[in-house]
């Protein structure tokens, strides 16, 4: 943070007086009720389809300065317990002046005949003519296929969740194939990956669903199928975790406004996934080398736009989420083309309602799923009686706002996996089933695994599930102003490593039926912190900690859910990273 002392991308970076400024006035707008986000914060969009908003508990008494969050502002980005996440979820929504009528193109607001060719025909002409918002208006479309947005700048957008309806006939094994594990077993990826709405760069998906029905399983990432689609523009001089400057060894490949990839390679001794884990005595004495699926997501791959190119050094879009040590080899390298700028608007997505298969053997009915996509979308947007309801799956810096997941039992209502980074996912809603599960089946909640980072779940209401942390050692993740009725399970296999890696933090967190399990995490998770949450108790699933040693974690506020200011952590870190 010391040396990004200039103006980058418009943007004068973060000096003290400027956080201690914002953090006054963000801690006067949260007692006094005050600011910007004051009025939404205490609601959650209702069910589609149904007036009004779903309220929140309000907490008896005004809540108290907390002690952590000053300590937090001392050291705002490089904080032990707790990340920096004020820069998370998607920013541009650049200006569309094109606007394509998808009813222009067959489609058929009656349900009486599939919609899904015109649709997509409607969305590919948007994207090969630069970008465009296809407007789909009220009324019930059959889709018998899914829906693709593989050009940048292109918005799909309904007249509002309430009024468009998709109605989705087939799964994706019906419309590609079946989907194995590259780990092996009988497991389908449609458990994890795919959706009826996939907004994925065009070259990406078309070598993704090549490889699935040649049965090759793929990598889903940013580097392509094997991880090799990928080349040096520079390497990086070694750095600390908060820096926005970065030093490299030749800035000729690299151009303002570029999106690159920061590649980190870990080394024999796995000091980088110490790292990630907050080091120390617990994670030197953890045994690494036999977690094959945990170190298959090593190299570690961060997407990041490069604001300013000065000379050697620079300046990044957002601070780093690591050290950068020579050991790790750390470079900037390219990623596969991007989706950038493209959305998902006003609409439900509803699939024919069938049983919810056993657990693993997901058929893919999913919702809408975001891949290799940065910057991206959806807003008001429902899913109904979906395998999976919203996924994140190697994308970064994308929003889902004023999103639910309802209808019969989802295992997967939000996924966040394969390398998925600052996110943010707020406003959102988990509705209770309308049909009791099937034996055999399970219910996750808000998912992370595979060493997904920086992102953000804030004002939630979930009637079901839980913190779904799914091993694969995700780490610097926030939950906040979330209330749970905490009855989910999280999933994960023992060769994909820890629960959690270091700074998770779940900030203001109301539990309705008691249970601690991935809530109160501060004997489980290191470097971690736990901050006004219910009391609870331990029962059903109950985890042990992966590190042996202190944990270093901590606990403030226990049993006074939403009784600290801020409320929301993610909105106070927002206002200070403006200033």
């Amino acid at each position: 943070m010391e040396r990004d002392r200039r103006s980058a991308g418009g943007r004068t970076p973060l000096a003290r007086r400027t956080l201690l400024g914002g953090a006054t006035a963000v801690a006067t707008a949260w007692i006094t009720g005050g600011g910007p986000a004051a009025a939404a914060a205490r609601t959650v969009p209702g069910p589609a389809g149904r007036p009004g908003p779903v309220a929140c508990p309000t907490p008896a008494a005004a809540p108290v300065s907390s002690a952590l969050w000053r300590e937090y502002l001392r050291t705002p980005f490089t904080h032990p317990q707790i990340p920096f996440v004020g820069r998370a979820g998607s920013r541009s929504r650049a200006r569309r002046p094109r606007t394509v009528r998808a009813l222009e193109y067959g489609a058929d607001p009656s349900g009486s005949t599939d919609s899904a060719p015109a649709l997509n025909r409607a969305i590919a002409d948007a994207g090969e003519r630069g970008g465009g918002t296809v407007l789909l208006p009220a009324g019930v479309y059959r889709i018998d296929g899914l829906i693709r947005i593989g050009h940048s700048n292109v918005v799909l957008k309904g007249a509002g969740s309430a009024r468009t309806r998709l109605y989705a006939t087939k799964h994706l094994t019906e419309l590609i194939g079946p989907y194995g594990s590259r780990y092996g077993g009988d497991k389908s990826s449609w458990s994890w990956a795919g959706g009826l709405i996939w907004l994925c760069p065009r070259d990406r998906w078309a070598a993704l669903t090549d490889a699935i029905r040649a049965k090759d399983w793929p990598f889903e990432g940013w580097t392509g199928n094997a991880r090799d689609a990928w080349r040096t523009l520079t390497t990086v001089r070694p750095a600390r975790r908060g820096d926005r400057v970065i030093t490299v060894r030749d800035p000729r490949a690299v151009r303002r406004g570029q999106l690159v990839l920061l590649r980190i390679a870990d080394d024999a001794d796995h000091t980088l996934l110490e790292h990630m884990a907050g080091g120390g005595p617990g994670p030197e004495a953890y045994h690494w080398a036999d977690k094959t699926k945990l170190t298959s997501y090593v190299p570690y791959e961060w997407p990041v736009r490069a604001v300013s190119v000065q000379g050697n050094e620079i300046t990044l879009e957002r601070p780093l989420p690591l050290d950068l040590r020579p050991e790790w080899d750390p470079r900037l390298v390219t990623p596969v083309t991007p989706l950038t700028d493209s959305g998902v608007e006003g609409l439900t997505l509803e699939a024919v309602e069938t049983p919810q298969s056993p657990h693993l053997l997901d058929k893919g009915y999913n919702g809408v799923t975001f891949q290799c996509a940065y910057d991206c979308w959806a807003e008001d947007v429902a899913v109904r009686h979906a395998d999976n309801g919203f996924g994140l799956v190697a994308a970064s810096a994308c929003t889902l706002r004023r999103t639910r997941v309802e209808g019969r039992g989802s295992h997967h209502p939000y996924f966040c996996r394969e390398g998925a980074h600052d996110n943010l996912i707020e406003d959102f809603v988990i509705a209770r089933a309308t049909v009791p599960a099937p034996s055999g089946t399970q219910l996750h909640g808000i998912n992370v695994e595979g060493l997904s980072s920086h992102n953000v779940w804030s004002r939630g209401v979930m009637e079901t599930g839980t913190f779904d942390t799914h091993r694969g050692m995700p780490f610097a993740n926030v939950r906040t102003e979330v209330t749970v009725n905490n009855e989910g399970r999280h999933g994960g296999d023992a060769s994909a490593g820890p629960l959690y890696g270091a700074r998770f933090t779940h900030w203001n967190i109301t539990v309705t039926n008691g249970r601690a399990g991935l809530v109160k995490i501060d004997e489980v998770a290191p470097y971690s912190a736990t901050v006004a949450i219910s009391t609870v108790r331990e029962f059903g699933q109950i985890d042990k900690p992966d590190f042996t040693g202190a944990l270093n974690s901590r606990l403030e506020a226990y049993g006074t859910p939403d009784g600290v200011w801020p409320r929301n952590l993610y909105e106070a870190q927002r206002a200070l990273w403006l200033g």
